[in-house]
């Protein structure tokens, strides 16, 4: 048995995982998630922001102290989206190592997409094959084609919070045109995205990360944010379209008392959701299978 810490620090939140790893299964002693929305305006400024790094860090010491309480043996740091963007990404490195003693791996949207792969197949079984595994981040999109192999794999940049502040924002409900932007931005992504991978060819999509997690919720009407109920739900490509529609008409106010919403999520979440109803839409997928083990399982996995 194994003990690691993973870390994924991403566009919109850092999540840590210590888990224990006896080479067939993964088991969980510390998940943990912070929104620090360390993208903060990367997007239109190519730099993050004093106070998104301080988020940032303040988090990480937090998570520091409980890897060190637990004894994990071995520690990734992975960050993607908004520091491969970022002109002042030393800063950022600079700031992980004093806190963990290890530099962050700021790893190419190829390998962000084989983790994210890795942590959502590893232990999913009774679904046809080849997956397309979609992990809808902050500021970027994996798409992951494969069975146990990864077939073809692309990053692109669209996010939740980068076509949040690109079109959406500051209106507390987005109007027509902006929503069609949007709409535009994903639908030209998704068309690079089929001609690059094999994305037509899967029979089984897998849905990552919160925003998808969050609109499993909300389909499936949950009094709160529950994991186990989340995990490998299956919701459909109606209902995830009418969550979508919802969202894009609601207020702040109004998706910010949804029982299974995070606070932190409450501004990007339409961007989200809309990104996975293009998805289903544009690939055909009548369902999606949600899965609440992604990019930081697959980085916990990497220790082993």
């Amino acid at each position: 048995m194994t003990r690691v810490a993973a870390i994924d620090c991403g566009t919109n939140s850092v999540r840590l995982l210590i888990a224990d790893l006896d080479g067939t299964t993964l088991t969980d002693v510390e998940r943990r998630m912070e929104i620090v929305r360390l993208g903060q305006g990367v997007d239109r400024t190519g730099r993050l922001a004093p106070e998104a790094l301080e988020r940032t860090f303040t988090a990480m010491r937090g998570y520091a102290k409980l890897i060190g309480t637990h004894g994990a043996e071995r520690v990734r740091v992975v960050a993607t989206s908004a520091t491969r963007d970022a002109e002042n990404r030393s800063e950022f490195v600079d700031g992980v190592v004093s806190v963990f003693g290890v530099p962050p791996e700021v790893v190419t949207g190829d390998e962000e997409a084989r983790l994210s792969f890795t942590g959502a197949t590893r232990e999913l079984s009774g679904r046809a094959t080849p997956y397309l595994v979609v992990d809808i981040g902050g500021g970027s999109t994996e798409f992951v084609v494969g069975d146990r192999d990864v077939e073809g794999a692309l990053s692109v940049d669209i996010g939740c919070v980068r076509l949040t502040e690109r079109h959406l924002a500051p209106a507390d409900v987005p109007s027509p045109e902006s929503v069609a932007a949007t709409v535009a931005d994903i639908d030209a992504a998704l068309a690079r995205v089929a001609d690059a991978v094999p994305v037509r060819d899967a029979r089984t999509l897998v849905g990552l990360a919160g925003s998808v997690t969050t609109v499993a919720g909300i389909a499936l009407d949950l009094p709160g944010y529950l994991p186990d109920k989340i995990h490998h739900s299956v919701i459909g490509a109606d209902r995830v379209h009418e969550v979508s529609r919802r969202l894009l008409t609601q207020t702040h106010d109004e998706r910010a008392a949804i029982p299974v919403m995070h606070p932190g999520r409450v501004d990007v979440i339409a961007a989200g959701a809309l990104i996975l109803d293009r998805i289903m839409a544009e690939y055909g997928f009548a369902e999606v299978v949600v899965s609440e083990h992604d990019i930081l399982d697959g980085i916990a996995w990497s220790l082993l």
